[in-house]
């Protein structure tokens, strides 16, 4: 169960002056041997605070080993609207599973339960980020621009990555809890992980859900196409393979609403990204078929223009 890290993951970030700092101490407080590092960014909409945790492994390459290191990126545009709206909002849901996440793994290293490869955690806190209109409802923005974001979300280290990210604006699914999405890598979007779909069904002890994901969302931010929402925007910056988990609604809930962050869902969602880390560090867990990818590609050739804004756009 993480639900009580969940709880405190939602404590941090539901007050106006949610910050970077209070969370890294609250990691650090759980084990020494974390690495929590803060960096503040501002863009044009404001600032927010860039959160990067690393959990070593008893066999990760910060240990000098070489267990896979598996990344996991809380993706938001802020954890609040103020002064539009008051209080935590649904889009905050990938920082909450993020953050929870890092208390989890961290009271388990600090009681020995150590995973074999490392685990990274990235997400931003930002309790006054700006929104912006969209169909069917209405979105959270970020204050700092998607390249930004991603630079400081994502790193060389990542073997491959768990892109966690509300996404309830929409009526392409309709399932209360949490889904995962194709495998996307270098372009291509591939068939589900079995070894996900696995992990999915013990942690939920139900059928597993699946996102619907397209072309479109796997392109970068700023190519004038519409995209479900950003959850795949860590696809655009690796060729490590990117899974998106989606915390989801029945129907459409906009990433501006508050008193919408589902509690037990988000312990779902949490233990599902636990149970993948461990897993993963075990090279137990494969998010794709290595020989087969290598076939598509052969036979079909490089898709990495996708990952670039395309066309006269990327001259």
């Amino acid at each position: 169960m993480v639900l009580h890290e969940v709880i405190e993951a939602f404590r941090l970030i539901d007050a106006p002056d949610a910050s970077g700092e209070p969370v890294a101490r609250e990691i650090e407080r759980r084990w020494d041997r974390v690495d929590v590092v803060v960096e503040t960014s501002k863009g044009e909409k404001g600032t927010t605070d860039f959160l990067k945790v690393i959990i070593p492994g008893s066999k990760g390459k910060t240990q000098g080993g070489g267990a896979p290191t598996l990344g996991l990126i809380g993706r938001l545009g802020g954890v609040g609207a103020r002064p539009k709206q008051i209080g935590a909002v649904s889009d905050a849901d990938g920082a909450i599973v993020a953050i929870a996440s890092a208390f989890k793994l961290a009271d388990m290293g600090c009681k020995g339960d150590l995973l074999q490869g490392d685990v990274i955690i990235t997400t931003h806190i930002c309790p006054n980020a700006p929104t912006r209109p969209h169909k069917p409802a209405p979105m959270m923005a970020s204050p700092v621009d998607t390249k930004t974001a991603l630079g400081l979300e994502v790193t060389e280290e990542m073997d491959a990555i768990l892109s966690v990210d509300t996404t309830k604006g929409n009526d392409v699914i309709n399932h209360k809890g949490f889904a995962i999405s194709p495998t996307v890598k270098e372009g291509y979007i591939l068939k589900v992980s079995q070894d996900l779909l696995n992990v999915m069904k013990a942690v939920t002890g139900r059928p597993p859900v699946t996102l619907s994901i397209t072309t479109q969302d796997i392109t970068p931010y700023g190519n004038g196409i519409s995209h479900i929402n950003s959850i795949m925007q860590p696809s655009t910056v690796t060729d490590s393979p990117v899974v998106g988990v989606a915390t989801t609604a029945e129907l459409v809930v906009a990433g501006i609403a508050t008193g919408a962050n589902y509690p037990l869902e988000l312990d779902a969602t949490t233990r599902f990204c636990i149970e993948v880390a461990k897993y993963f560090g075990l090279d137990l867990c494969q998010f794709y078929d290595k020989e087969e990818f290598n076939k598509i590609k052969g036979l079909y050739g490089s898709m990495k223009r996708l990952q670039t804004l395309g066309g006269r756009r990327s001259k």
